[in-house]
């Protein structure tokens, strides 16, 4: 039985025309080398396993090759290359920082360093996990690493590159290493298999792709697990039971669900993810990532955003034809407010599952057995978060300008009231109810429930008055201001006109700024009749009634009028009264 080499080794990039994703860097890194413009210290950052260690290694290879092509390629034949496909180079020194992150460990390097290379021109450095070092190893390194030998070569590599220190980032070229892209990996994994005899399909290529998360090594590691489970001839459910991965055929099934408002299929579905033992966040990120692909596909131009296998980018094309953008939208909406929302809820599933539901009911199509949510208009409310379909919005606690004993701001400092957002339960009756568009289907006549155009007469509406005021006893002055208050009614242009007279003018413009469309809404709805009006009017001052002075400079010019002396000893001394 012949020693195994696991694919991260055996297909290890040896040149830079090999390298997997890092073209940029094989290019400068390849010139510098043509040109012999070689710096003393090299710093390669990125995520794992995308190709730091193997471009330094590829790098002093290629440096220390005696018999090099035209274009710097290494011979293969000269004792360099020969020792450095052995693993047998002393030209490479390699050091790995999270197990020798010492000062007698950089110490023992330092010493090292001055001694020459005995194959090659130069004596390359890697010293691996650079962040790792301490803070005294790194004072010692510094020295070093500004002037080292001229044979001395470093390169640092590191995933975290915060964490290396100013003083090493100046003394160093930098090379940032990028993710390598899902459509590279699979490629390179293709070429693999090839060469392992090995049978498997595009999708079960971009599952382990995708799973890698842009890491090679990765890649390489999952496919050879893969292989282990499956054999030579792999599939793509066996990748999937293999590595855990949700199918996409649920992503698409939940959608397909939600376009007819089939909740009940959404919920099977959802118990089915469950039952299999996935994780039920991970199952709306997945619907959360398969909502943008849809957008993505649906939308011209992105096509190079979707990473996926040709058979997949026609399947999301043909859904997202069928959805709307607003559709999508609204989805990706709920989906990411269920993920952020999450970990906070008591009990998760019933919170997914509501979330299912919403999506279901953005088309308005139930077809589960039972009725969808008959939207309301939307009420004012002092807590929108308990407020809800079955309970009644608790009455805001406000107090009334110009009412006795009353402590509140004048009504310009009151905040403006909002509706609450009631989110994909709003109907377009309720908008209507609350900005009166006229003409719209579905207005405000129909929330009332009646089409009878006809005006009501004066003793229904003073009833109704009445039995308005008694829905306000939760705000006993407001109540007793309607209940107390004198109403005027009249008819303009076809509209019954109700003139509500008030005591003064910070009541006046309390009610006009906050209550007034409150007011009409319900007034119109027990009246059922939409041609209904309020105005507000202020009691008019009788002719005759004295003027009693209120503002400070009203009472000080009273007291001068009616006390001479009064006057004549503030004219003496300049006194200012305003």
């Amino acid at each position: 039985m012949s020693e195994y080499i696991v694919s991260a080794r055996k297909y290890r990039p040896d040149s830079f025309e090999t390298l997997i994703g890092q073209d940029t860097i094989a290019r400068t890194l390849s010139n510098s080398i043509k040109r012999g413009q070689l710096a003393h210290a090299y710093l390669f950052c990125g995520p794992r396993g995308v190709g730091k260690t193997t471009t330094a290694r590829i790098f002093a290879k290629m440096i220390n090759c005696s018999s090099p092509g035209p274009d710097m390629e290494p011979c293969g034949q000269c004792e360099s290359c020969v020792s450095f496909k052995e693993g047998r180079s002393y030209c490479i020194h390699e050091l790995d920082a999270a197990s020798n992150n010492s000062v007698e460990d950089i110490k023992t390097l330092m010493e090292q360093v001055q001694v020459p290379p005995q194959v090659g021109k130069y004596s390359v450095y890697i010293i691996d996990e650079v962040h790792m070092l301490s803070q005294s190893a790194f004072n010692a390194f510094l020295k070093t690493l500004e002037e080292p030998p001229a044979h001395a070569i470093f390169i640092l590599a590191t995933t975290e590159k915060h964490k290396i220190l100013p003083t090493i980032l100046s003394r160093c070229q930098t090379y940032d290493f990028n993710r390598i892209s899902i459509s590279d990996m699979v490629k390179n994994l293709r070429g693999i298999a090839e060469k392992e005899g090995v049978t498997i399909d595009d999708e079960s290529l971009h599952v382990i792709a995708s799973k890698a998360d842009g890491a090679m090594r990765d890649a390489l590691t999952i496919f050879d697990q893969t292989v282990a489970f499956c054999g030579t001839s792999v599939s793509y459910e066996d990748v999937k039971r293999n590595l855990g991965v949700l199918d996409h055929e649920y992503s698409f099934s939940i959608v397909d669900a939600a376009l007819s408002g089939d909740y009940a299929k959404c919920f099977t579905i959802l118990d089915e993810v469950l039952a299999k033992g996935f994780n039920a966040l991970h199952f709306v990120g997945s619907l959360s990532e398969h909502l943008r692909n849809l957008v993505v596909a649906k939308t011209g131009g992105l096509e190079p955003l979707l990473e996926l296998p040709d058979s997949l980018k026609k399947k999301y094309a043909e859904q997202g034809s069928r959805c709307s953008m607003a559709f999508l939208y609204q989805a990706l909406g709920v989906t990411t407010a269920c993920e952020s929302g999450y970990k906070a809820a008591v009990n998760p599933r019933l919170h997914i599952e509501f979330t299912l539901m919403r999506l279901c009911f953005l088309q308005n199509k139930p077809s589960a057995g039972a009725e969808a949510p008959v939207a309301q208009p939307a009420k004012p409310a002092a807590n929108p978060v308990m407020a809800g379909p079955d309970r009644p919005s608790p009455a805001p606690k406000e107090e009334i300008p110009g009412q006795a004993g009353n402590d509140a701001k004048p009504a310009a400092a009151q905040p403006r009231r909002r509706a609450p957002k009631t989110g994909s339960a709003l109907s377009i009756s309720a908008i209507a109810v609350e900005k009166e568009i006229p003409g719209q289907a579905g207005n405000a006549e129909a929330d009332a429930g009646n089409t009878d155009t006809r005006l009501p007469d004066d003793n229904t509406v003073r009833l109704k008055w009445k039995e308005l005021a008694g829905q306000y006893t939760s705000k006993p002055r407001l109540a007793s201001m309607l209940s107390s208050g004198q109403i005027n009614l009249s008819e303009d242009a076809g509209v019954k006109v109700v003139e509500f007279v008030v005591m003064n003018q910070a009541q006046k413009q309390w009610v006009e700024e906050k209550m007034q469309r409150e007011l009409e809404t319900k007034l119109r709805e027990l009246l059922a009749c939409r041609k209904v009006n309020i105005v507000v009017a202020v009691t008019p001052e009788p002719e005759n009634a004295e003027k009693v002075p209120y503002m400070p400079e009203e009472k000080a010019k009273d007291l001068m009028e009616k006390n001479p002396a009064v006057r004549d000893f503030i004219a003496d001394l300049g006194l200012d009264t305003k």
